[in-house]
C-alpha cells in the first residue's frame, strides 16, 4: 500500500479585507476626518504631541512647502535622518502630491550616499545637520559635484525648513487637492536601497498600493483600532518603521511614538510606560535589550510599567525560541506577532495571527498574509516541492515591488514572468501552512558535503543558559570545505565559553559535524542599521582572526 503524496508547498491567502484601491494621502485624509482629535505622532525626543487634525494640516502644510521648492509629481524626493518627527511629517508630504520618497540609510557615507541620489536621480533632499558621528549637511555638500540632478538640501534645522511649514494658501492647497486627484494609486511612491552586501546597491521602488495595503492588512491581523499606540524604535528609512508602523498607524487612528532618534532600550521602555504603548517594534537584537535592561532594572529595584502592552512585532531576522518566550511572560505581550518578509516585498509575506498556538508564534514565521500568494520551491528549477521538504521561499501578490529602479536586468533576475519574487531564504511549509524560515541560501554551510543549516544550531545555542546571543558562520576548511564557526554573546558574570565547552554542551543533542569548531566570544555582532547581522562582515573578520586561506 502507497502512502499519499504530500500537498505541494503552496498557500494563498484570504480575500478579506479588500484591497486599499486608494492613495496613501486619501488614507490619512479619511483618517484625520474620521479620528481628528486622536494622538497621532508622538515625538519623545522633543516631548511632542501631533493630534490627526494637527498632524494632517502639518503634512499639507509641508506638501506645499515642496511645491515651492519645484517638486512636482515624479520627482525624487531625499530623505536623510535618524527617526524625528520631521521625517514623519517628510513621509506623508511627498506621498501627498506624488513625489517619490528616496529613503537613505542613516549610517551611509559619502560614496553610498552619492550613489543612492545619483541612481536615483533626486533632486531635492531633506535631511537632519548630523546625527552622532555623521556628518549629515558636510556629507550632502561634499557630494554634489557627483549627483548632477540634485538641485537643493534643505536641512531640518534651518530657516528653509521652517518657512516650508509656514500655512500654505488657499491657492496651495487647492493645488494640492488637485494634483491628489490625479495620482494614480499604483505610482511609485518610495525607492529604498538594499544593504547592497553583493555589488551595489539596488533601489526597491514600491507603489501606494504595495505598501499602503502592507501597512492595512498587517494592522489588520493585529487588531489595530485607534486606541492603539505603536512604539517604533525600529528605523523608518526602512519598511519596518515607515510601513509596517507608520502606514499601519494612519489606516486605523493609531499613535505613532517615536521614543529616540535611534534605539535605545531605556528610552523605549520609558516612552511605553510614559505613552501607555499597546504595541512595540523590534528586530530580536533589540527585544534582548529591552529583556537584558529589566533584568539590570529589577536588581537595581527600578522596574518598567509595561501593563499597557498587547501586541507588537517581532521580524527584521530569524526571532530565537526563547527570547520570543520571555517577550510574551515578561513584557506582556502576549498577542505579540512575527512577521516575516523583504523589502522587495513591501515588507510582509507571512504573518503569525492572534488566535494562534504558542508554538505557532515562537516556532514559525505564520502563515501567508491577505491577497498574496506563497511557495516553497526548488531554488533552480522554480518547480513547487512537497510540504515539508526545504527550498526557496517565493511570492507573488500586490506587494511585489514594481522593480529596482532603472536596473531591468537586476529585477529579472529576481522577478519572473508569472510575477513570482525569489527571495534568496530557504524555508520548509507544514501541512497547516505555516513556515519556517531556515536560513538564507547564500547562509547555508557545505561541510564535507553536508548541507547545514546555521539557524538550527543558533537554536539549539540559545538553550545554553549562559548563551545570550549566538550566529554561526562557515569558514574555509581544506578538508572539509568548510567548518562551523559560532559567535556568541554570553550572560555577564559568566564563566568564558569555549570550542570545548560547547561541544560538551551539545554532545548527544545535535550531529557532530554540526557542533561548531571554532568559538569567538564578543560583546557585539556587527549589524546593520535595521538590526540585521552582517553575516558577511562576520566571515571577513573570521578568516583574518583565524589565519585561514579564502
Amino acid at each position: 500500500m502507497t502512502g499519499t503524496a504530500a500537498a505541494p508547498s503552496y498557500a494563498i491567502g484570504e480575500t478579506e479585507p479588500p484591497l486599499l484601491t486608494q492613495t496613501i494621502g486619501a488614507t490619512l485624509a479619511a483618517t484625520a476626518g474620521s479620528y481628528p482629535d486622536s494622538d497621532a505622532l508622538i515625538d519623545a525626543a522633543v516631548d511632542r504631541t501631533w493630534t490627526y487634525a494637527e498632524f494632517r494640516r502639518d503634512v499639507v502644510a509641508l506638501a506645499a512647502g515642496l511645491l515651492r521648492h519645484g517638486v512636482t509629481p515624479g520627482d525624487r524626493v531625499g530623505l536623510w535622518a535618524p527617526n524625528r518627527f520631521e521625517w514623519v511629517l517628510t513621509q506623508f508630504a511627498a506621498a501627498e502630491i506624488g513625489a517619490i520618497l528616496v529613503v537613505i540609510n542613516p549610517s551611509y557615507r559619502r560614496h553610498e550616499l552619492a550613489y543612492a541620489l545619483k541612481q536615483s536621480g533626486t533632486s531635492l533632499v531633506l535631511a537632519a545637520t548630523s546625527f552622532r558621528d555623521s556628518e549629515y549637511a558636510v556629507m550632502l555638500e561634499d557630494v554634489r559635484d557627483q549627483t548632477p540632478d540634485l538641485r537643493e538640501v534643505v536641512l531640518f534645522e534651518s530657516d528653509a525648513f521652517a518657512e516650508m511649514l509656514t500655512p500654505p494658501s488657499a491657492a496651495e492647497v487647492a493645488e494640492i487637492a488637485e494634483i491628489a486627484a490625479g495620482l494614480n494609486p499604483d505610482d511609485p511612491i518610495n525607492i529604498q536601497y538594499t544593504s547592497g552586501t553583493t555589488g551595489a546597491p539596488k533601489g526597491v521602488t514600491l507603489t501606494h498600493l504595495n505598501i499602503g495595503n502592507n501597512g492595512y492588512l498587517v494592522g489588520s491581523l493585529l487588531e489595530y483600532t485607534q486606541h492603539d499606540r505603536i512604539c517604533l524604535p525600529v528605523p523608518f528609512y526602512h519598511c519596518f518603521g515607515m510601513v509596517m508602523g507608520n502606514l499601519a498607524a494612519i489606516a486605523f487612528g493609531c499613535a505613532m511614538v517615536i521614543p529616540a532618534p535611534a534605539f535605545d532600550p531605556k528610552a523605549t521602555l520609558a516612552a511605553v510606560e510614559k505613552y501607555r504603548c499597546t504595541s512595540l517594534y523590534g528586530v530580536p537584537t533589540m527585544f534582548i535589550a529591552e529583556l537584558a535592561l529589566l533584568d539590570s532594572s529589577a536588581d537595581e529595584g527600578t522596574t518598567f510599567d509595561l501593563s499597557s502592552l498587547r501586541t507588537g512585532i517581532m521580524a527584521g531576522s530569524p526571532c530565537p525560541e526563547q527570547v520570543m518566550r520571555r517577550v510574551i511572560d515578561e513584557m506582556n505581550m502576549s498577542q505579540v506577532s512575527i512577521c516575516y518578509g523583504m523589502t522587495e516585498t513591501s515588507p510582509v509575506s507571512t504573518q503569525t495571527r492572534m488566535d494562534d498556538d504558542l508554538d505557532l508564534r515562537v516556532g514559525t514565521v505564520g502563515r501567508v498574509g491577505p491577497h498574496l500568494e506563497i511557495k516553497i520551491a526548488d531554488p533552480l528549477t522554480g518547480e513547487t516541492l512537497p510540504r515539508g521538504e526545504t527550498g526557496e521561499f517565493r511570492t507573488r501578490g500586490y506587494s511585489v515591488m514594481k522593480g529596482y529602479w532603472n536596473d531591468p536586468e537586476k529585477t529579472a533576475e529576481v522577478l519572473d514572468a508569472d510575477g513570482w519574487m525569489a527571495t534568496g531564504d530557504l524555508g520548509v511549509m507544514a501541512d497547516n501552512g505555516y513556515v519556517r524560515i531556515t536560513g538564507r541560501i547564500k547562509d547555508m554551510v557545505i561541510r564535507g558535503g553536508e548541507n547545514i543549516y546555521p539557524r538550527e544550531i543558533e537554536e539549539f545555542l540559545y538553550t545554553h543558559p549562559d548563551i545570550i546571543d549566538a550566529q554561526v558562520i562557515g569558514v574555509p576548511d581544506e578538508k572539509y570545505g568548510e567548518e562551523l564557526m559560532a559567535w556568541i554573546r554570553v550572560r555577564e558574570g559568566a564563566d568564558e565559553l569555549t570550542a570545548d565547552s560547547i561541544r560538551e554542551f551539545a554532545t548527544g543533542h545535535i550531529s557532530r559535524h554540526k557542533i561548531p569548531k571554532y568559538v569567538q566570544i564578543v560583546d557585539e555582532f556587527p549589524m546593520t542599521v535595521t538590526g540585521k547581522v552582517r553575516k558577511v562582515e562576520m566571515r571577513e573578520r573570521a578568516i583574518e582572526v583565524l589565519g585561514l586561506g579564502s
